[in-house]
């Protein structure tokens, strides 16, 4: 009976939709799916009542009951087409595409299905072209950040994408053009940390090596509002403006100056005064105590990178001076604040050394002695203008600038010492009853004992007073200050034994003290980096170098020192001195016997080596370092930002390097902790001495390690530099020959790594080394050329007229030396192999060639006797004439007798490749098989 009624119910909808009354139709196909189950009528009451969606716009009803019709038949064509018309029109192309898709594949003939097809194919092509042009990604990402009632997620997701599209070029441009200044400048009044830090951040690629965006979004956003910016609390924010303004920085100096394709640069007038602009606001916000202490360093990092000169070639260094004229006066007042006093500006525990580090690069920068004279009268006035008998804050304050200025150049603090009052005022402040005047007198002591004729001077005057601090005070962070005042004093006499200037034990006592403070973890970062500064001084005594190494805990607490992310990263250069120390990987005079002679003879003062010092203890010391995980901690510190990890620190963390690479049988422990990477960087910035070290420790791992594991992925190409710039006459024979082992090992691994080998221009010297009179240099430049003879560009060179690059290896295939008859050979072997050209001129460039190549076929050393018989089996193959005349010599003779041998496992590869000459010159009819 239901069905019954459900098909009458059906035929009743079929009525009214023809009538067009497409509500009462929906009505009875409705009332007609409650009384049926059967799956063909409810298929049809589903496909008709989506009809019905469709002629009354219910696109949503109508996709939904086409769907069920196919649910239950999936090919249903009527239901596929009508749910495709319903999506297309709620605007879902791509899903309509697929239904009309499949109707078309199961009618093919069907126009209507082929017409809806091309239609919606051109609508989803637009689409995607509106959706995906840059215009619309911008336009898209500015309204929802700008719209108060966008989801957080929704905001992250635009805020991310502009970020993204502003470090492309078309992306910047595009930004640039739909008036994205005025936009991002709406984001920075939102106030909401999220969308200003995602503002500055586009800014920095709307800013980026392009001069007229970034003038005119300087012009627009104003200095003073980007400086107040980069004052907040907040280092994440600080840092992005930072770095936008240092963005801005190098496109108006035309530092940053990339090629614009395709249109002409835009005219921008002169950017000086915008520069000067910037550098005035800097110095400003370096006396400012609305600004806070991430502000002021980041414009004391902004200062150090963009005003002293990058190279002293360049004669113009006037933007140094004039910052020394209208700045170097409120460097000097950050230099000498102290954070005790109540006047103090917000600093971090960064800001004092990065403003030290400013003076210093300023100092360096400048040319000649009356631009020095006028440097140091600005100083000398600002201290002595500072003292004052009835103020003591003042001559803290002024001691506290002397101490800051010997952190940097100590020339210039050395002769403010000489000032009168400086250091009786030191003195002075060492006896007052205020723990912040003890402080800051004890810490200049310390700076002030850097040379041992100005510590012995302190020796005289201060030491007593250190240790009376040191006895009476109860305060741990000026213990432990006159502590390192007096390790620095006792440590004076440097390695020389002989120049001890404390009793017998006393060194060790204080060393004791000091371990003791490092691993005290209760104690504050800031203290325990004092703790690892009198290390640095006091493990130039062999005795306290081998008592710490020893102490695995105190030198883990070192290292976790060294690898925390705190903000205090001062204490990189004291751990690397102590490593340098422990490791002796500093300079070492040679000592002549004769000249110790003759200053023994005129009763002069001769070094004498510590016993602890010898190779034996030294190579002890580098075992225990490993194991202790030094090489972790290196890593880390080679991470370091820019401005405190100093080109001196990293010549230290190179030599370091260098003494731990020592052994061959410690390189893999090295490469497993990342210490081949964290080498390239310290080979590429620096020093000369830093880059030189670290391209002999890169070299003694490229020697012996897989490139692939030391230096993986795109590293490895960056290694190859290093290792050339070793190749020069300047460079010592252990530097050479390790360079030219790890070049042998790199050219072994790919031929893209022996063409970036010969675009470093490194073959000129790999020959070069190929003439030496040592025998190993010899060896390893030619064991190098064997590998890089693979490449074509190396080949070419071979095959062009005029050279000797031929006969060289042809003759090295004659020499005496094994290992270089082996190098050789397979050198020439690849070389006639690869070019039958070749193989004539060998014959040409010496009139032994044939001896040679018959001393080679006979070598009792299997691999050699094997690349002789390969280039005798390329000589034969070359040319019938060449052949003949081998045939003709003794060489027949000696291939016959290889060739009957009996191939043992050892001798297969001779025996067969005696054997396949033997069949050449039975393919030219020289010789005939025995019947």
């Amino acid at each position: 009976m239901a069905e019954a009624e459900a098909m009458q119910l059906k035929e009743e909808g079929n009525q009214h939709f023809q009538l067009q009354d497409y509500k009462a139709a929906t009505k009875s196909y409705s009332q007609a799916l409650k009384l049926t189950k059967d799956k063909a009528l409810l298929a049809t009451l589903y496909r008709n009542r989506a009809a019905c969606g469709l002629k009354m716009e219910s696109y949503v009803q109508a996709a939904s009951d086409a769907s069920r019709a196919i649910d239950i038949n999936s090919s249903d064509i009527k239901a596929l087409y009508r749910r495709c018309q319903a999506l297309e029109h709620l605007g879902k192309l791509d899903q309509a595409f697929k239904d009309v898709q499949r109707c078309a594949t199961l009618e093919p003939q069907n126009q209507s299905f082929q017409e809806t097809l091309r239609r919606l194919n051109t609508s989803i092509q637009e689409k995607l072209r509106v959706q995906f042009s840059t215009d619309s990604r911008v336009q898209t990402m500015f309204e929802i950040l700008l719209d108060r009632n966008s989801e957080a997620d929704k905001l992250e997701k635009a805020a991310n994408n502009l970020i993204v599209l502003s470090r492309e070029e078309a992306g910047a441009e595009r930004i640039f053009q739909n008036n994205g200044v005025a936009l991002l400048m709406q984001l920075l009044d939102t106030k909401r940390p999220e969308l200003m830090l995602a503002a500055v951040r586009t800014l920095s690629g709307v800013c980026s090596s392009h001069r007229a965006r970034a003038t005119a979004t300087l012009h627009a956003v104003r200095i003073d509002r980007i400086c107040s910016l980069m004052a907040v609390e907040s280092e994440e924010m600080s840092l992005a403006v930072c770095n936008l303004l240092q963005g801005i920085i190098d496109a108006l100096s035309g530092e940053d100056k990339q090629e614009h394709r395709g249109k002409e640069e835009a005219l921008v007038l002169d950017s000086k005064k915008d520069l000067k602009q910037i550098t005035n606001h800097l110095l400003d916000m370096l006396v400012s105590k609305k600004v806070s202490g991430q502000g002021r360093d980041q414009a004391l990092n902004l200062l150090n990178k963009n005003v002293p000169r990058k190279d002293l070639a360049i004669h113009d260094n006037s933007r140094t001076i004039y910052v020394v004229d209208n700045g170097l006066r409120k460097i000097l007042k950050v230099v000498g604040q102290v954070p005790d006093l109540p006047s103090c500006l917000p600093l971090t525990d960064n800001t004092r050394m990065l403003a030290s580090i400013l003076i210093n690069k300023l100092y360096d920068d400048l040319r000649c002695d009356p631009e020095r004279d006028h440097f140091r009268k600005i100083c000398e006035e600002h201290i002595t203008g500072t003292f004052d008998p009835q103020d003591m804050d003042k001559n803290v304050i002024a001691i506290q600038t002397v101490s800051g200025i010997l952190q940097g150049p100590f020339d210039l603090g050395n002769q403010l010492l000489g000032l009168k009052g400086v250091m009786e005022m030191m003195v002075a402040l060492c006896g007052s009853e205020r723990e912040t005047d003890q402080l800051v007198a004890v810490e200049a002591l310390i700076h002030a004992s850097t040379k041992l004729s100005r510590a012995t001077f302190i020796i005289t005057n201060g030491v007593s007073l250190l240790k009376e601090i040191y006895k009476t005070t109860k305060n741990e962070k000026i213990k432990i200050r006159a502590l390192v005042g007096l390790c620095k004093l006792g440590s004076a006499g440097g390695t020389d034994y002989a120049l001890r200037q404390f009793a017998e034990g006393s060194t060790e006592k204080l060393a004791k003290q000091c371990r003791k403070w490092l691993c005290n973890a209760s104690i504050d970062t800031r203290t325990r980096k004092w703790a690892v500064e009198g290390l640095a001084y006091l493990t130039l005594d062999a005795d306290v170098k081998d008592d710490f190494v020893q102490d695995i805990p105190a030198l883990q607490a070192m290292f976790e020192l060294a690898k925390a992310s705190t903000p205090d990263k001062t204490i990189l250069y004291s751990v690397a001195t102590t490593l340098v120390n422990c490791t002796n990987s500093y300079d070492v005079k040679e000592v002549i016997p004769e000249l110790v002679q003759l200053a023994k003879f005129s009763k002069q003062h001769v070094p004498e080596e510590h016993p602890k010092d010898k190779k034996d203890f030294v190579d002890m010391r580098v075992k225990r370092l490993l194991k202790a995980g030094v090489t972790s901690a290196l890593v880390c510190m080679v991470k370091a930002d820019n401005a405190i990890l100093t080109d001196q620190t990293k010549e230290l963390l190179a030599r370091v390097f260098l003494a731990l690479c020592d052994n061959p049988k410690d390189r893999g422990t090295i490469v497993a902790q990342g210490g081949g990477k964290a080498l390239i960087p310290l080979a590429l910035e620096g020093t000369d001495v830093g880059k030189v070290k670290a391209a002999h420790a890169l070299a003694k791992i490229a020697a012996v390690s897989n490139p692939d594991i030391a230096f993986p992925g795109e590293r490895v190409y960056e290694v190859v530099r290093p290792l050339v710039s070793l190749l020069n006459t300047q460079r010592d024979g252990l530097q050479n020959y390790e360079a030219l082992l790890g070049l042998t090992n790199l050219s072994g691994r790919s031929d893209k790594l022996r063409k970036k080998i010969f675009k470093e221009k490194a073959l000129p010297d790999i020959e070069n080394y190929m003439f030496e009179n040592h025998d190993q240099l010899r060896q390893a430049a030619t064991e190098c050329m064997c590998n890089m003879v693979v490449n074509k560009e190396v080949q070419e060179r071979f095959l062009a007229d005029g050279n000797d690059r031929l006969k060289l290896v042809v003759l090295l295939c004659g020499e005496d030396d094994d290992k270089l008859q082996n190098a050789a050979a397979g050198a020439l072997a690849m070389l006639t192999a690869a070019h039958k050209k070749l193989c004539f001129k060998m014959t040409e460039v010496t009139t032994q060639w044939l001896e040679i190549l018959q001393r080679l076929c006979l070598h009792d050393r299997l691999s050699v006797q094997h690349r002789g018989l390969v280039i005798a089996y390329n000589l034969l193959a070359a040319d019938a004439e060449l052949a003949k005349k081998l045939v003709e010599s003794e060489l027949l003779e000696i291939l016959t007798v290889v060739g009957k041998q009996e191939p043992d496992e050892k001798r297969a590869a001779v025996v067969q490749t005696a054997r396949e000459c033997l069949i050449k010159c039975m393919d030219y009819g020289f010789i005939k098989p025995v019947a």
